[in-house]
């Protein structure tokens, strides 16, 4: 393939990190506004129906198991007043054994909806989840603020992963490494056992996060990963490698790019579109298809939101039976949706248009 596209050689060096992430595994209180004092670090989340339900991957250097889809934030989970349909979400999601929750003080606006959500259910379901948050915030004062609302909303003394949130230039990475940026608060956090483990996210410009990795040790990454991501920008030819090398926990996001990738879905108007390519055509794959190409990476899970209890147990079916696709299958996916490639990279740094 050319330059733009995965090269066997690429899956060849990150062959042997696939092959060991696909074996299935069993998965063998502080309050932030009291004075700051070190107690013991919280258990690790277990979920006892995550081993029947799908195959586990290691979370990188961590030491936990995740299932390889876990429940995104986002879709109906970030709705406001949506408490009918997303808290049974989420209930089922642990139910069927999903293990991983990701959310984000963005998501739901000012009254982060999402979290909460989660921490409706948290309270009383919180050791079966690995739980993650995100801030948005460069500053370290602004962070910890953010993160005492995260732990009230989420109904937690802890969570599990804390990410610095859209990372997307190299101001962001400049600003939370500089002396009083978000670092520093992440690094208290964890201290003070507010937090487990740190990590960051974008979708962006993949330098932009490999540069943050190389200046900060975080155990985590969640980062684009689906089959369109080759054509434009992509984060699986340089940062994907990066990451493994670092054992870190590789988290795939825009599985499905929104519903842009997935055929049969009708774009919605161009006003209510976010970025500069788009929507102007349904997509060209599967969800089966869009999931088995970016499990076939060496990634811990994917996160994809859910609108309909439907549609999150198929993903967990999808999860549960999956299958790699090999070096010829991963190829023609990613011409499979190259007539699209432009709107299902919406999300990144001069996105363009949909080939004529």
């Amino acid at each position: 393939m050319s330059d733009a596209g995965t090269t066997r050689r690429d899956l060849f060096k990150l062959g042997a990190a696939t092959a060991a992430g696909l074996i299935a595994t069993r998965l063998g209180a502080v309050e932030v506004n009291e004075p700051v004092a070190l107690k013991p670090a919280p258990k690790a989340p277990f979920n006892p129906a995550t081993a029947a339900s799908m195959p586990t991957r290691n979370l990188g250097r961590t030491g936990l198991h995740v299932g390889l889809f876990s429940l995104g934030g986002q879709a109906a989970i970030e709705k406001p007043n949506n408490e009918t349909a997303a808290i049974p979400l989420i209930e089922r999601a642990l139910d069927l054994g999903v293990n991983y929750l990701d959310t984000s003080a963005r998501y739901g606006g000012e009254a982060r909806w999402s979290e909460q959500y989660f921490g409706q259910v948290m309270k009383r379901r919180r050791r079966e989840a690995f739980l993650a948050t995100k801030t948005h915030d460069r500053t370290a004062d602004g962070s910890l603020r953010i993160l005492e609302t995260s732990l009230k909303l989420l109904q937690t003394d802890h969570v599990d992963l804390w990410q610095l949130h859209a990372m997307s230039t190299m101001k962001d990475v400049d600003d939370v490494c500089a002396k009083g940026g978000a670092l520093e608060a992440f690094q208290k956090a964890r201290d003070q056992k507010l937090v487990r483990f740190l990590g960051l996210s974008g979708h962006t410009d993949p330098e932009v996060l490999a540069e943050a990795i190389r200046r900060f040790p975080f155990d985590c990454l969640l980062m684009v990963l689906n089959a369109a991501d080759t054509w434009h920008l992509p984060f699986q030819k340089t940062l994907l490698p990066l990451a493994v090398e670092k054992e870190m926990g590789i988290i795939g996001m825009k599985i499905p790019a929104r519903g842009r990738i997935l055929e049969g879905v009708p774009p919605p108007s161009p006003d209510k579109q976010r970025g500069t390519a788009k929507h102007d055509r349904p997509g060209t794959l599967t969800m089966k298809e869009a999931m088995r190409y970016s499990l076939s990476h060496p990634v811990s899970t994917v996160i994809i939101g859910v609108d309909t209890i439907a549609q999150l147990e198929e993903n967990v079916r999808i999860a549960r039976e999956f299958l790699p696709f090999n070096a010829t299958q991963l190829e023609a996916m990613e011409q499979k949706v190259k007539p699209i490639y432009g709107q299902a990279n919406w999300y990144k740094r001069d996105a363009p248009a949909n080939p004529k």
